[in-house]
């Protein structure tokens, strides 16, 4: 299994991973578009046996109260479904947050399952005074500091992407 940056060459297989992921094709035509609008990205790909079987993707958020806080979410991450359950997702979070450390992001945020997150160090947003712009149900918002304390002064809702509206 080789974990890399995503390449213009694996736009389609890309797309193919998160047809085949989610319920419906929004996940994909958000990565089609965040890709053209939003900068910084970190586009991670997960090759078996030269097939892209799984993808991740960060991109930019903001916090209400502080804009110089550098933020990333983290959404979509697809694997296929013959591939699910053999470690892949969890490679690909974790050579994303190591990404991320390296692009000197301080923290980043999930929408995710509080089952599976948690074991690499997300939190309920309530540990924060940090909520989601969207109506969703606490233990599903979550937050990891990449850097200690990065938002042990902050507060305040965090928005995604005007893509991410598009859901």
């Amino acid at each position: 299994m080789i974990i890399r940056p995503e390449i213009a060459a694996d736009f389609t297989a890309v797309e193919a991973v998160n047809i085949a992921a989610f319920p419906t094709d929004a996940e994909s035509r958000l990565v089609n578009q965040l890709r053209d609008r939003a900068n910084p990205l970190i586009s991670l790909v997960a090759e078996h046996q030269g097939c892209i079987v799984g993808h991740i993707l960060f991109s930019p958020i903001s916090l209400s109260s502080d804009s110089s806080l550098l933020l990333m979410g983290l959404a979509p991450m697809a694997v296929l479904p013959d591939y699910q359950r053999q470690g892949i997702g969890s490679v690909l979070v974790e050579e994303g947050l190591a990404q991320c450390r390296r692009e000197k992001v301080g923290a980043v945020a999930v929408l995710g399952h509080p089952e599976f997150y948690p074991k690499f160090g997300f939190q309920k947003s309530t540990s924060f005074k940090i909520r989601s712009e969207y109506d969703v149900p606490a233990e599903v918002f979550m937050l990891k500091e990449l850097e200690p304390d990065y938002l042990a002064n902050a507060n305040g809702t965090i928005f995604y992407h005007e893509e991410f509206n598009s859901l």
